[in-house]
């Protein structure tokens, strides 16, 4: 008499939820959704603001998808991901690149139909970015691959804007690349605290292939950086006095855990780290709209010749 093949557990929608990584899509649309404030004086109309942020969500969330089914192998060695609904086996990887690619579709129909072309194809390219070109190729290829790959994770605040303007601001591209900043630091405190982990799933973060002390380094250098990019929408006028305090204290906050790494304070400061750079981030764009509707901006007045 054979044995029993075991009966396959249903769907449940939690296991597609977190396919999405609705943490990381949050944190997006918090970007994105003070990107859209931050480009008008006035108010944005809700239309677009729902289907706005709605279609990016959608996009990102395809993407995250996307990221589960190429990662299923190295998912299941590490602990941080070892009960991802791929890895585990309770969605297969068909699902789930059947459930990314109708997310996909329908973000970029929304995107395409309800706000502009600028916006979906900027999306795509985004969306593109961090499933093929990050999660593919450079997570595998290169201890510089949260470098190269943050291009993509910096788009949101760009998007929101020109989902309200229909065009590229040199505004929108500093917002951006402050997130692109922001990257690096962010992920390698996490990468040191999980060395081990992605040693054994055979890949090239920075503290693998170059150890910690180098990468404790690099995360104060771009840490420097960071402060000095977050200046500069003070520097341009954007942004008054409210946001350089704000920026100039997160910042110093960030330098702060940053330090701590290099000078080996504490057992579990990488991790410290990781977590201060997500509520830096999102207190960074919170002090940017309160500078935004609180602060009066000096007006520029050119007088003829």
């Amino acid at each position: 008499m054979s044995a029993s093949t075991p009966a396959q557990e249903p769907l449940k929608w939690q296991d597609f939820y977190e396919l999405c990584k609705p943490n990381v899509v949050l944190l997006m649309l918090l970007t994105s959704v003070i990107g859209m404030l931050l480009s008008t004086r006035g108010l944005v109309p809700l239309s677009t603001l729902f289907w706005g942020n709605l279609g990016i969500a959608l996009c990102a969330g395809a993407a995250a998808a996307v990221n589960h089914v190429v990662d299923r192998g190295i998912d299941n060695k590490m602990a941080r991901t070892l009960n991802r609904p791929v890895a585990t086996g309770r969605v297969s990887p068909k699902q789930a690149f059947i459930f990314a690619s109708l997310m996909g579709g329908v973000g970029m129909a929304i995107l395409l139909f309800f706000i502009n072309a600028l916006t979906a194809w900027l999306t795509l390219a985004s969306l593109l970015g961090y499933a093929l070109v990050y999660t593919m190729y450079l997570k595998r290829a290169t201890p510089q691959n949260i470098v190269i790959g943050g291009l993509a994770g910096a788009a949101p605040p760009l998007l929101g804007w020109t989902a309200v303007t229909g065009e590229i601001h040199h505004d929108a591209l500093l917002l951006a690349l402050i997130i692109f900043v922001w990257t690096p630091p962010h992920f390698w405190a996490l990468a040191v605290h999980r060395k081990e982990e992605y040693a054994q799933a055979d890949i090239p973060m920075l503290p693998v292939t170059h150890g910690e002390h180098y990468t404790n380094i690099n995360i104060v250098l771009y840490t420097l950086m960071l402060i000095i990019v977050t200046i500069m929408p003070y520097l341009t006028g954007m942004f008054g006095w409210l946001y350089l305090l704000g920026a100039l204290g997160l910042g110093g906050g960030f330098l702060f855990w940053a330090l701590k790494m290099l000078l080996g304070r504490g057992e579990n400061t990488g991790m410290q780290t990781f977590k201060y750079s997500i509520t830096y981030l999102m207190a960074l764009f919170v002090v940017m709209l309160a500078d935004h509707y609180l602060v009066e901006k000096p007006t520029v007045i050119i007088v003829g010749g």
